[in-house]
């Protein structure tokens, strides 16, 4: 099995491109806004740091359960931005205990597109996680830090989805 994880801050399209991945893999998408709206009233959500910790805990319980049963080509994971340092090192560290592969793919995109996507879905009430605004982007562009070691680094706004789906699949497939 092969860990496929979505990095990136909110608008890059790491949700758009994660599910046509899961797709294209026949894998399980575990969503970190899905699964906090399934363990959580809407009453209870606040996008604190101990919420999402809870939440990546029940997310990489599943990703063992799906590698001790071995019947799943991969486990896709979205949600995370991964713009810490220390979440990265937690990743690669769950790779390490599974024994299982992982293929890190980074999203960007150009400020004005992030803002219209995040708009866009703001007035479609399109995306489970309340919080995602521009502001918040930037706030944690601010704070970001460069991802380490191999991944795949996709600028979702200048090619298809299609086209990022064959780019991301062949990488997948090379890890």
């Amino acid at each position: 099995m092969k860990l496929v994880a979505l990095a990136g801050l909110p608008g890059t399209g790491k949700s758009t491109l994660a599910r046509a991945l899961a797709a294209a893999l026949g894998a399980p998408l575990l969503d970190k806004d899905r699964v906090r709206a399934a363990l959580f009233a809407p009453a209870e959500i606040e996008y604190s740091r101990e919420q999402d910790d809870l939440v990546l805990a029940c997310i990489h319980q599943a990703v063992e359960f799906h590698a001790r049963r071995a019947r799943v080509p991969a486990v896709v994971l979205d949600g995370r931005t991964y713009s810490r340092a220390e979440q990265v090192r937690e990743l690669r560290a769950l790779a390490v205990r599974l024994g299982a592969p992982l293929a890190l793919i980074e999203c960007t995109a150009a400020p004005a597109s992030v803002r219209e996507r995040l708009e866009r879905d703001a007035r479609q009430g399109a995306h489970p996680a309340a919080n995602r605004s521009f502001e918040l982007h930037e706030a944690l562009r601010a704070r970001a830090e460069p991802i380490a070691g191999r991944r795949l680094l996709l600028a979702t706004d200048a090619q298809p989805l299609q086209e990022l789906v064959v780019a991301a699949l062949a990488f997948v497939e090379a890890c």
